[in-house]
């Protein structure tokens, strides 16, 4: 059986980032929205995240414009202790499922299929009855599945383990069916971060747990992400580190010398120099626990798991029946090659700053709605590939500071920006007057700080040493 509809936007996929671009849409014009979803509800991927995940961002600036996630509170206890809450899957679920039903659904000029796989053509067909739907697409097609995030359920590990080892990703070691005496965490990521940081909350001694990192990462120190006038201070004192450590530099190594020296990032081992960047965040409590996991392997990645001995890349460990592996290697968001944002009758949703998905996706909507040409758009909208690698630190940096730049030669983006709920960035640091006059003084003042810190990090870029 086939149907067919119209659209004016058919978004493809109900996750995060194409939530926030159908709510900007839907608010800014009188467009219709169709979202097709494989999934039962909104969330995308986090319908299949561990249960034990949460943000590594404060909740207050994550989600769509038009609806709050959580209230702003600053945790009384646990490692977050002193900084704004960080909503659990639970809570962010639920927010999605309230987005979807009493925001944008009401609003009578939104479809939403779920359990349904998008075909291409602007073909879509349900994953339960098999029905076809043809959409005549008015407008553009929204692709807002290139990040292509993935987390541990969705996938297999890609190394070979042995029948008898026990190996399983982190949704499934709340629901256990024997005890073991150890436990191996794979991966140095944001999950294996979160897995290790589970395990010791639940009582587990960091001597019973062995931690593979292939590479160490350079962790932002949450902080320093706290969009709240009651944390100006702290931002101040982060943005001021940053210019220095960057202008001051020789070189890339004592950029994040002086970086780490600052608290704008740390490590969990000094004496062990850091290759990866993946904008994690940890506070200093959770810091504080992670370093007392003491039996860290740094022997590359996986090669497979055998009865009695791990094989990586540089040598070999022991293991055996006693121990769980859990594996925390799925590349949660890649770093992907970029395309453009505005290509005709198709919007690929990416990040147009640095690890701020959500904000990236609302900004690509308001410059659908506001702007007219491509060429304008695209110009606005320069993609920034996650990063990876400690190096993209810089490029990221650079990037953000450019756009930084960019948008604030436009008054009608200062103007938007100014009052988006999503850009958490401009909200850390002292309060600011509501009549403009205060911020205005301060963007023009920062301008010349961002130009030099572009210009600077380029000239690091430039002159790296060939071991780079």
């Amino acid at each position: 059986m086939s149907n067919e509809i119209e659209t004016d936007y058919l978004i493809i996929g109900g996750g995060a980032m194409g939530l926030a671009f159908a709510d900007v849409i839907l608010k800014e014009t009188d467009a219709h929205v169709t979202i097709v979803d494989r999934h039962h509800q909104p969330g995308g991927h986090w319908n299949l995240a561990y249960p034990f995940v949460r943000l590594h961002q404060p909740s207050s600036g994550y989600g769509v414009e038009s609806r709050d996630l959580g209230g702003n509170r600053i945790d009384q206890d646990g490692w977050n202790e002193g900084l704004l809450e960080l909503a659990s899957v639970g809570e962010i679920l639920s927010y999605y499922d309230e987005v979807l039903k009493h925001d944008l659904l009401p609003s009578g000029r939104l479809s939403y299929h779920s359990m349904s796989e998008y075909q291409g053509e602007g073909q879509f067909v349900s994953r339960l009855s098999g029905e076809t739907v043809q959409a005549k697409v008015r407008r553009k097609i929204v692709d807002s599945t290139h990040q292509h995030v993935t987390v541990p359920a969705m996938r297999s590990p890609t190394y070979q383990v042995d029948e008898t080892i026990s190996c399983v990703s982190p949704d499934r070691i709340v629901d256990l069916s024997r005890r073991f005496e150890d436990y191996t965490v794979i991966g140095a990521g944001k999950t294996g971060i979160d897995t290790c940081l589970w395990l010791l909350g639940e009582g587990v001694s960091p001597d019973r747990i062995r931690w593979i990192a292939p590479r160490d990462s350079w962790l932002v120190n949450r902080v320093h992400t706290q969009p709240d006038p009651r944390f100006g201070d702290d931002y101040l004192k982060y943005v001021e580190n940053q210019f220095h450590a960057i202008d001051q530099a020789s070189d890339v190594e004592s950029l994040f010398a002086k970086l780490e020296a600052g608290g704008n990032l740390l490590r969990l081992d000094t004496t062990v120099q850091p290759r990866m960047y993946r904008c994690a965040t940890v506070s200093g409590k959770e810091a504080t626990h992670l370093r007392e996991i003491r039996s860290v392997i740094r022997l590359g990645r996986v090669l497979s798991i055998e009865k009695d001995e791990i094989v990586l890349e540089k040598g070999r460990v022991p293991t055996g029946r006693s121990m769980l592996h859990i594996d925390c290697t799925a590349d949660g968001l890649e770093k992907r090659a970029s395309v453009d944002v505005f290509d005709g009758n198709l919007i690929t949703l990416q990040s147009v700053r640095p690890c701020q998905q959500v904000f990236s996706a609302a900004f690509i909507g308001h410059v659908e709605a506001a702007y007219e040409t491509d060429a304008v758009k695209n110009r606005l909208c320069k993609p920034v590939p996650h990063p990876d690698t400690d190096l993209d630190w810089l490029r990221v940096t650079q990037a953000f500071c450019e756009a930084e730049l960019l948008w604030g030669e436009n008054p009608e983006l200062v103007d938007w920006l100014s009052k988006s709920r999503l850009n958490w960035v401009w909200r850390m640091g002292p309060a600011l007057s509501e009549d403009g006059t205060e911020l205005r003084a301060a963007l023009a003042a920062r301008a010349p700080l961002l130009q030099a810190m572009a210009q600077k990090l380029g000239t690091l870029m430039q002159n790296l040493p060939s071991q780079h």
